[in-house]
């Protein structure tokens, strides 16, 4: 009995029979036949929804399948949503804190408030490897431990003496961020397929400016406020900080750790998840855990691939201009001369956010229904760096002209970003090479911050143009990149059509579709463009 013909026969018997139900009871869910070529054809021919996964079909109840999705969109999406969406507010509300007299009652500088932002992306550099702990630890333990930390850490900031204590917080607050927010998209990628991954990671993404509008609303809310119970920067953090906490409780409780055992799903939905997980994992349906899944020949192959090290370098780009513009943007407003209260400066940089939000979301189901990833990034860096080009060279006196240019700039930052992260968990062909490329974008990303954080001293108001020509040549710089790594990926899925076609003579169905592979390897496989 061939290989092939063990792994069918095995994989069959490891999928659980549908059980009957009020909810299914008249659902299969999966169905899995070992493959034949004289009963199913040649290998690449259209199937009309099954798959072809080595030696068996699979055939997935799209209904079931649907349901499926929603569940986990209820439950996972948004958890890690609201997590990140608190993580963001956590992290930059410096900003606001900043402009509400934080300085002054501490005591401290410009130059020591530069180090405060700088200070957080250390850790966030140096801990970027914590991105493989969702692949080790089960997800809901670790989602808990790094959001409990970096809560913590949050709402001490409240209670900060002096600016050193603000320092040892803010390095624990990037320590446990660093273990969240850069493996969600690897995690997401065991519940989602290629073609649904984009547009969750969109949704996951798009909570950054959906938190930087409730920012400057809750800035302009709290520093409106006469005679607050404390300064108004100390109760921000405070106020920013507590419902971080609450959300750790909740996570251990209702985060999934594998789509085969999330407690939402009826037998038959579980069935057909793990018949989802077993069309991009290697595993046989089950998710990969614990040191023993990680292959070390894999992580030195994922090192010396060209979408390894593109997208860092992309990453690295827009990371220049992400970091700095939520916490300076506030500053920037005011220097605009739109209203010479800061209070009003704050609530300035909710629109902005607001657009780019949407943006984020339609990008991203946009390039998951085309498959156009690059393109869209491309368009979104290029869009980015004509607000930056704008903002840099218009007089000051045209100061709504350099508003709308601040809407460019954030419609073009974010979504390029949550373009980028499932651009490359797409064209990793295996989940340790997703692992380790998620971590290797985030280690070179990150060192991006280091100089955006840097970009916009106070000597350089009221225009910062020094920042926004930096900024804008690294937006364009980004749309480079993109274009170079997709054709990168258009010549590879050529030769691998190519390939194919020598193997066997593609037969079309009448109407039918092939299904893409989910990963390396698999029949019909080929690198979203």
């Amino acid at each position: 009995m061939s290989v092939d013909r063990i792994r069918a026969i095995d994989k069959i018997e490891k999928f659980p029979p549908p059980v009957d139900d009020d909810e299914n009871k008249h659902e299969l869910g999966v169905s899995l036949q070992p493959y034949t070529s004289s009963q199913h054809g040649p290998r690449n021919q259209d199937r009309r929804g099954s798959t072809l996964l080595g030696d068996v079909i699979i055939e997935i109840d799209p209904v079931v399948e649907k349901r499926v999705r929603r569940k986990f969109d209820k439950t996972l999406v948004v958890l890690v949503f609201l997590a990140y969406m608190l993580a963001f507010l956590d992290r930059s509300n410096i900003g606001n804190a900043q402009n509400a007299g934080m300085g002054d009652d501490l005591g401290f500088d410009d130059e020591h408030y530069q180090w405060l932002l700088t200070i957080f992306y250390i850790p966030y550099i140096l801990f970027e490897g914590f991105a493989l702990m969702w692949k080790i630890m089960p997800p809901h333990i670790w989602a808990t431990i790094t959001v409990a930390t970096w809560g913590l850490a949050s709402t001490l900031q409240s209670a900060a003496p002096n600016w050193q204590s603000l320092m040892v917080c803010r390095w624990f607050l990037a320590m446990a961020e660093a273990g969240f927010a850069p493996g969600v998209p690897y995690l997401l990628s065991f519940f989602y397929r290629r073609r649904e991954l984009g547009l969750r990671c969109g949704i996951f993404l798009s909570a950054a400016p959906l938190a930087t509008t409730f920012a400057g609303a809750l800035a302009y809310a709290i520093t409106s406020t006469p005679s607050p119970p404390l300064p108004p920067w100390r109760l921000l953090f405070l106020i920013e900080g507590l419902p971080t906490l609450i959300l750790a409780i909740i996570l251990y409780f209702h985060l999934p750790s594998s789509p085969t055992t999330a407690p939402v799903l009826t037998p038959t939905e579980l069935s057909v998840a793990k018949a989802r997980l077993s069309l991009h994992t290697p595993q046989q349906g089950q998710t990969p855990t614990g040191w023993r899944s990680i292959s070390p020949r894999e992580i030195l192959s994922t090192f010396e691939s060209l979408q390894t090290l593109l997208p860092s370098l992309m990453y690295f780009s827009l990371n220049v201009s992400f970091s700095s513009l939520p916490v300076f943007l506030p500053s920037i407003l005011s220097s605009m001369s739109l209203s010479p209260n800061t209070s009003t400066a704050q609530g300035l940089t909710a629109p902005p956010y607001l657009l780019s939000f949407l943006i984020c979301i339609l990008s991203t189901y946009l390039a998951d229904k085309t498959q156009q990833r690059g393109l869209t990034i491309i368009c979104l860096s290029l869009v980015g760096g004509a607000g930056y080009v704008l903002l840099a060279t218009l007089p000051e006196h045209l100061v709504s002209v350099r508003y709308f240019s601040v809407f460019l700039a954030a419609g073009g930052v974010f979504p390029s970003i949550a373009n980028v992260l499932p651009w490359t968990l797409n064209n990793q062909g295996s989940d340790t090479k997703r692992g380790v490329g998620i971590a290797v974008l985030n280690m070179v990303g990150q060192c991006g911050p280091l100089l955006g954080t840097r970009l916009f001293p106070e000597g350089d108001r009221p225009g910062y143009t020094k920042g926004m020509v930096v900024c804008a040549v690294f937006m364009f710089v980004n749309a480079g990149l993109a274009a170079g790594l997709r054709w990168h990926f258009a010549r590879k899925n050529k030769r691998l059509e190519e390939r194919e076609r020598a193997q066997v003579v593609l037969r079309v169905g009448d109407g039918g579709r092939r299904e893409d592979g989910e990963r390396e390897g698999m029949v019909g496989f080929r690198y979203v463009l």
